[in-house]
């Protein structure tokens, strides 16, 4: 079951990983058939492929530095999670719609820059 902070803590521990660079602790915050849809890639991410793949291209490749502006719960089991990023592109502020499954781990992210 859902514990209430689930999302806020998934969204730290998240940010925490990606900036560390350790893409196998970010992977084991998401279920295996987990799907990020970002458009400003102009991509979807499916599984821990897809999501590994992801992480590498454009959090270690990039070296993003992700800062948390902001979490807001929409519903026990989903946020909406500001987000400041920095590293080799610039600076961008981004959007996380996050989903999590009963067990705590990330199902989707829907994820865009504002």
């Amino acid at each position: 079951m859902i514990k209430d902070g689930t999302t806020h803590r998934l969204a730290d521990a998240l940010i925490e990983a990606t900036n560390a660079f350790d893409v196998d602790k970010a992977l084991a915050l998401f279920t295996p058939d987990a799907v990020i849809d970002d458009p400003s890639t102009g991509h979807r991410f499916d599984g821990h492929s897809g999501i590994r793949d992801y992480l590498t291209q454009f959090f270690v490749g990039y070296h993003t530095v992700t800062t948390l502006l902001s979490v807001e719960a929409v519903r026990k089991d989903r946020a909406r999670v500001r987000v400041d990023f920095t590293g080799d592109f610039g600076h961008e502020i981004g959007i996380l719609d996050l989903s999590v499954d009963p067990d705590g781990l990330i199902v989707r992210i829907d994820a865009d820059l504002e």
